[in-house]
């Protein structure tokens, strides 16, 4: 074990040192990032930043932990990976549409289910031994999990550092929980995940704000394409809660991504119309600093993660309430920033409502001194007298 932790410590060396080229190449084939209205920045930056990613992994997969993975998987992830890269490069330079990068992941995602051969066959029921095949729909059901995972990293890559760290954090939770819970013939999916966060452990220093380079969709799109490839592999065979845990460590992304859709449909905009209301854009609009912003969302992806390491270790009584926990705390902090919109916030509403909900004695009726006694409070002799006055 001290062999891998040095060897990838090693490999989060030789990203730092490969991550100024990148940066060079960045500029000489024109992939900046110019200023706008969706984007942060105030000057062009370099893009393509995920390039010296995909290679420095590259190295560590063939040469420093060559003998961890089994030939003819690596051989089809890294072609796989390899489409990917090539779809978020042209992105970064020429701006493809949304429909044909997605064109890229669903190819990569077929590459997947043939050639490598990993794919969703069944899912596992919660709280039971059960399982659900599922037949024919394994295809679809693969390459939605692919397609959505690869995207919800893209989407939050919006800050310096962002989706590096949270991905860092993910990929370091999943490499953990695949270590200590996945069969031991499976050892390289834990290594592999490990590998990737040791290569943003790396760039960070690059990326985080103010920062030198970006991501671009050339890395966000590997992250999380590679993340999804992971967690198809490797956290699918750990427990009866499989299908949830991989769902939970990618919390902070995937939740981003699903109240964006709801955001836009609520406003009869189209889904993949792009906005400026993410949730790091929220927690900016509330005040917080670039770096406070960043730094807020990593806590959280912290806290999901931590809960999904909880939901292995707890009694299946408690999963429930921790669960439920979780969901409303989290809706709770959705509508305070405002994700779905300031005018939809129908749980905190319901709060409101239930703590300054109060009984009031219709009779009962209070003046300040100084004021005229309503006439209901009056008594007889009161209103006899004015009456006289009259």
């Amino acid at each position: 074990m001290f062999k891998i932790l040095v060897e990838l410590f090693f490999l989060a060396i030789i990203q730092a040192a490969i991550t100024p080229f990148i940066r060079r190449l960045a500029f000489v084939l024109g992939a900046v990032d110019n200023p706008n209205i969706r984007r942060v920045n105030k000057k062009p930056m370099p893009t393509i930043g995920g390039l010296g990613i995909f290679v420095t992994f590259t190295v560590g997969v063939f040469i420093l932990f060559r003998q961890q993975f089994p030939t003819h998987e690596i051989f089809s992830i890294l072609l796989a990976s390899t489409i990917i890269v090539l779809t978020g490069m042209i992105d970064d330079i020429l701006e493809l549409k949304p429909r044909q990068k997605m064109l890229g992941i669903l190819l990569g995602a077929l590459v997947i289910y043939f050639l490598a051969g990993i794919r969703m066959t069944e899912i596992n029921v919660p709280w039971s031994s059960q399982t659900m095949q599922l037949g024919i729909l394994s295809l679809p059901v693969t390459i939605f999990w692919i397609l959505a995972l690869t995207n919800a990293v893209n989407l939050i890559d919006g800050l310096d550092g962002l989706a590096t760290g949270v991905s860092m954090i993910s990929l370091g939770t999943m490499g953990l929980v695949a270590y200590y819970f996945i069969p031991n013939g499976q050892i390289y999916v834990p290594i592999a995940c490990l590998m990737l966060a040791a290569c943003l452990l790396g760039f960070l220093p690059y990326n985080f704000h103010p920062a030198q380079i970006f991501l671009g969709d050339t890395g966000a799109l590997f992250i999380g394409f590679m993340i999804s490839v992971f967690s198809l592999k490797g956290l699918k065979n750990i427990t009866m809660i499989s299908t949830i845990i991989p769902i939970v460590i990618l919390g902070v992304p995937i939740t981003d991504t699903v109240y964006a859709m709801l955001r836009r449909k609520l406003s009869g905009k189209p889904v993949s119309q792009a906005d400026k209301h993410h949730l790091h854009h929220q927690l900016m609009a509330l005040g917080l600093t670039h770096r406070q912003a960043v730094l807020v969302i990593y806590a959280i992806s912290m806290i999901f993660s931590f809960f999904s390491m909880l939901l292995l270790v707890a009694p299946t009584w408690g999963m429930v309430p921790l669960g439920i926990a979780l969901l409303i705390g989290l809706e709770l902090f959705v509508e305070t920033i405002g994700l779905l919109g300031s005018n939809r916030q129908p749980v905190l509403h319901l709060v409101k409502r239930i703590i300054t909900h109060q009984h009031q004695d219709p009779k009962v009726e209070v003046w300040h001194l100084g004021q005229e006694k309503p006439d209901q409070l009056k008594t007889k002799e009161e209103r006899k007298k004015e009456n006289d006055q009259a």
